[in-house]
């Protein structure tokens, strides 16, 4: 039975809360990996991308609200999400359009585009700010919990509760079938193909017929998208607020690295590296060991390593460690 109670606990404290946040991740690191990939350039700009599709997907949510639309026991923000993917597309493609197409032209350095998005972070976050305020905004509406911890203690008769937050299964769900869904079209489309093609060699890919333009504008429309839904599945779980998602390109950019830029694989396997490191690092084992170890052994500390104020240093860490002895990543992607 005490090993029971550690099941549950574990699972309600680390299994499912860094399998739902190492989605978020792995969506958000996506984009970062098809921009690098694709575009030849780091965009720092990847979280305050997230900052505006989820503000812009909030907004629409207060309007159906305000209309007396919902979506049940689910989050009205489902309904808003393609109004807020559009809204992010009409930024990337503008975005491009105004800055980037400019450099490209050029042919400029990566560093130099580098520098153009860190200018460009810093104005949408004023702009997300501007519009919808520094604090945080709530949203979610619904049913709050698929499995709630009492219901749980009762039908198994444990002492550990466990509570499943329909945030956390609609992380997981999404996650999935957007994975999925990208798959199919990078291997399965003419465009996919096309895309595929002038990241791994641009010249011969020109030479082919492929329109370079075509590939750059259906790269930033997919790229709004896994930045929209992965900035609104993450504020549904945690909330929103801007300044969050600025702090949140650290462990995206890691995940994108560890798992070796470049690589989609490599993107979603890093984004649960990062995620089960995080959670796993600043949870407190105290209580999971307290049910496998033997009473005479029970810690009397919390068996907590960091606390979790310091949750993006263990992203920070296994990134140095990743670019000092691989910087290449596990899946092999392209040296940073």
């Amino acid at each position: 039975m005490d090993f029971l109670n550690a099941i549950a606990a574990l699972s309600n404290f680390v299994l499912i809360p860094a399998i739902s946040y190492g989605s978020q991740l792995a969506l958000g690191a996506l984009g970062v990996t098809l921009i690098y990939g694709i575009l030849r350039f780091s965009n720092f700009a990847h979280g305050d991308t997230m900052a505006f599709g989820a503000m812009a997907t909030i907004l629409f949510t207060w309007l159906f609200q305000s209309w007396g639309i919902s979506f049940g026991v689910l989050p009205t923000a489902l309904l808003a999400l393609p109004f807020g993917i559009l809204c992010t597309i009409g930024l990337l493609l503008a975005t491009d359009r105004i800055v980037y197409r400019f450099y490209r032209a050029q042919k400029v350095k990566p560093v130099i585009l580098v520098i153009v998005a860190m200018g460009i972070m810093f104005i949408y976050n004023g702009v997300v700010r501007f519009i919808i305020g520094p604090g945080d905004q709530r949203f979610f509406d619904g049913q709050r919990f698929i499995i709630k911890a009492r219901d749980f203690k009762a039908a198994a008769g444990l002492n550990e509760g466990l509570a499943f937050k329909t945030t956390q299964g609609l992380t997981i769900v999404t996650a999935i079938i957007v994975v999925a869904a990208l798959f199919w079209f990078l291997n399965r489309t003419r465009t996919g193909k096309s895309m595929r093609a002038y990241s791994d060699n641009e010249d011969l890919a020109l030479l082919s017929g492929i329109n370079p333009e075509r590939v750059v504008m259906y790269t930033w429309m997919i790229v709004a998208g896994l930045t929209t839904i992965a900035g609104v599945l993450y504020g549904l779980d945690k909330g929103f607020k801007p300044f969050t998602y600025f702090q949140l390109l650290l462990p995206i950019f890691a995940s994108a690295i560890v798992g070796g830029l470049g690589n989609p694989l490599g993107a979603i396997a890093g984004g649960f590296v990062i995620a089960f490191s995080e959670v796993g690092i600043t949870y407190a084992w105290k209580k999971v060991a307290g049910y496998v170890l033997p009473e005479s052994m029970a810690p009397d500390s919390l068996l907590q390593l960091l606390s979790t104020d310091y949750k993006f240093a263990v992203s920070f860490v296994i990134l140095l460690i990743v670019l000092l002895f691989r910087p290449t990543g596990i899946f092999q992607g392209k040296a940073v």
